[in-house]
């Protein structure tokens, strides 16, 4: 698979508005969030992580997208239809910065990485935060990954460390280094 096999769109709950059939895309992303924890990636979650937690975090989430707090997207196997990646775009909160959104949990499934998905997502984030009018995007990741490699690559700024910011979702202290990007 490769960046071109890949489909990017909008995620989709299962409010019964949204093409996203009976139960929403939460089941598929929950698949994917489950892999990428599972894999070691330190976002938010501890393993074991059960399937029921992984669906009531999309449910909350694309609950927050239907509410226009956040932009969802997902990356789909343009042959298969298997969701393979998302990435989310939130919106700040404050009231002196409708400017800027966060770009959070890039989580690209372990079968797919390597083939230009973060990438293609990340594209698409910044052109969703564009669209909604943001002129500056912020996100962490852990320092020394893949996603590092990945932000600077892609021309956001490095800002800094922070040493021991997170655990590693089976224990122990990982460092954080934020980025951000103005968006022309």
């Amino acid at each position: 698979m490769s960046a071109a096999a890949v489909r990017i769109r909008a995620a989709h709950d299962a409010s019964g508005d949204a093409p996203g059939g009976a139960t929403g895309d939460a089941p598929a992303l929950a698949q994917v969030l489950l892999d990428c924890v599972e894999a070691g990636a330190s976002v938010s979650f501890m393993w074991p992580l059960s399937q029921q937690q992984a669906l009531a975090f999309w449910d909350g989430v694309l609950a927050s997208a239907r509410r226009g707090e956040r932009i969802v997207l997902l990356a789909e196997d343009s042959v298969s239809g298997d969701t393979v990646g998302t990435v989310q775009v939130v919106f700040a909160v404050a009231d002196n910065q409708p400017h800027r959104a966060d770009v959070a949990k890039m989580l690209v499934h372990r079968r797919a990485r390597r083939r230009g998905v973060g990438a293609a997502l990340l594209q698409a984030a910044e052109s969703a935060a564009r669209a909604a009018g943001r002129t500056l995007l912020v996100l962490d990741t852990v320092s020394g990954g893949d996603g590092e490699r990945l932000y600077a690559r892609l021309g956001w700024q490095r800002v800094g460390v922070i040493p021991g910011y997170a655990l590693w979702p089976r224990g122990g202290l990982c460092d954080t280094t934020y980025f951000y990007k103005a968006l022309a």
